[in-house]
């Protein structure tokens, strides 16, 4: 068994990818499924698509490769984070749609229980503000809201569980309701100093506790698939939230090391070790990854829309048919003009919070066209950057002098990286290996499998293809940065 098969539930589309031993990818398949909208600032998915699009990869993947399942010594599974899915653990069928990450309809609880006084509390044990990105008040809306939830819940027929539980449950035909430490501390739930789900919160929130997940390390035992899906048993090894799947993949195991992943969202992630750093700077405290019962903890920023922008142009305005048409219609753009686009589409994220805002375009003009519009919405995805580093270095000054190491789709894109070191000022590096979320989910499963090594001998494997040294005058990245700070301010007046 010298194979690792990773799955990668994203919130555009399901990944499966087949690693060797050593890491290197030997086939890998991808399907879309449906983003639904019910109302504004609420986003969903159908469950049977997220498992459906899972199941479907891995199979195309192993088949791709012209092996055998009795070839994969481990499944790793890193998951879109913060998703909330609620079903019945007789028939496995999900109550609900599951409530995505961007999904702003809690905005009004949350701000409730911030009039209330609770947001010290709960920050000072999950890391986390009190903001409708989190699983907890989704959870909480799911009990009020679907008819005969609460009181099922509390007679211990349903589960909860973000994208990880949802898909071990159904690769071990229900045998296993389980998750990680880095999906757990997502929830608004989980105490992350103590390891362990927090009972005055569930309580604050009226969740029974009976409902949720046992939590395990990232490199653990999740149990074994059903032979009949992939003609043999695989054990599941290894599980890691997105963003924590990329920072293991990035080799990230030093504190002080920073990564940022650019898929739907833009997530930076600052490695504190075994400390908890809290944030000044409205960042989030978080678990990088736990290994072996020890924790390694992160300062983390989350921006809600980076390629997601993308998806705009292409789907919302039609400007672009392929994502890969936006670098050079970007480098068309009008060098006079300073167009700047503020994709506060379901709110904006870190280290503002103000999930009640919407997007805006600040500096049109007459001959502004679908050129400057792409230009705008790769820079956006750098200003954002920006502001968390800027935070970062508040409450952390080792993270001043870094260099930042990237990954995900916009990663390829070599003006928009380029963009990215010229407003940061600092070096960014990005690796052979982009895809590096998959590659983490593989290490973790692989590491429990006894394929893979000890983090401190894997970091020499880590390979740069290029690196964005900054090119831009200091005066114009100043001029530049301070026009998006207005913009952003003129964002939040008007919401």
């Amino acid at each position: 068994m010298t194979h690792i098969l990773a799955i990668d539930q994203g919130t555009t589309s399901s990944r499966a990818i087949l690693f060797d031993a050593s890491l290197q990818v030997i086939s890998s398949a991808q399907e879309e499924f449906r983003q639904h909208f019910p109302a504004s600032g609420w986003v969903e998915h159908d469950p049977a698509d997220l498992w459906a699009t899972a199941a479907a990869t891995a199979r195309a993947a192993i088949e791709r490769a012209g092996i055998g399942a009795a070839s994969i010594a481990a499944i790793g599974i890193t998951n879109q984070r913060e998703t909330t899915l609620l079903w019945d653990r007789a028939s496995g069928r999900a109550l609900h749609n599951a409530i995505v990450w961007q999904d702003r309809r809690t905005a009004d609880l949350c701000e409730r229980l911030k009039a209330e006084g609770h947001e010290a509390m709960i920050s000072a044990r999950t890391g986390l503000l009190l903001d409708p990105y989190f699983s907890g008040t989704k959870l909480a809306w799911l009990l009020d809201n679907v008819e005969g939830a609460r009181a099922r819940a509390e007679a211990g027929e349903l589960a909860f569980g973000t994208v990880d539980s949802w898909l071990i449950w159904n690769l071990t035909g229900g045998k296993v309701h389980a998750t990680d430490a880095t999906n757990a501390a997502r929830t608004l739930l989980y105490n992350i100093a103590e390891n362990r789900w927090d009972e005055d919160i569930c309580k604050l929130l009226d969740i029974p506790i009976q409902l949720l997940p046992e939590v395990r390390d990232c490199a653990a035992d999740y149990g074994m698939t059903r032979a009949d899906l992939f003609g043999h048993e695989i054990p599941i090894l290894g599980v890691a939230g997105d963003q924590q799947a990329a920072t293991v993949g990035q080799a990230c195991f030093q504190p002080g090391m920073m990564k940022s992943t650019y898929g739907t969202g833009c997530f930076a992630l600052l490695n504190t070790g075994p400390d908890m750093v809290p944030s000044k700077n409205r960042l989030l405290t978080t678990i990088a990854y736990r290994l072996n019962g020890q924790t390694t903890y992160a300062l983390e920023g989350s921006i809600f829309i980076a390629g997601a922008v993308v998806q705009w142009l292409r789907d919302g305005l039609k400007i672009i048919r392929t994502a890969s048409e936006t670098q050079p219609l970007a480098q068309k753009a009008d060098p006079l003009q300073d167009v700047v686009m503020v994709p506060a589409f379901t709110g904006l994220g870190a280290p503002y919070w103000r999930p009640d805002c919407r997007g805006a375009i600040f500096g049109l003009t007459r001959n502004s066209g679908p050129a400057e519009f792409a230009r705008a919405a790769l820079e956006s995805v750098g200003y954002q950057t920006r502001d968390l580093l800027e935070a970062m270095r508040a409450d952390w000054g080792s993270a001043g002098g870094a260099v930042l190491r990237v990954d995900g789709g916009m990663a390829a894109s070599d003006w928009s990286m380029q963009f990215l070191s010229d407003i940061l000022g600092a070096p960014v590096d990005r690796p052979k290996v982009t895809e590096t979320t998959a590659q983490g989910a593989a290490y973790l499963a692989g590491l429990q499998a006894g394929l893979c090594p000890p983090p401190d001998q894997i970091s020499g494997q880590w390979a740069l293809d290029r690196r964005f040294e900054p090119k831009m005058d200091d005066s114009l990245r100043q001029a530049k940065y301070a026009r998006w700070k207005k913009a952003v301010a003129a964002t939040m007046e008007a919401a």
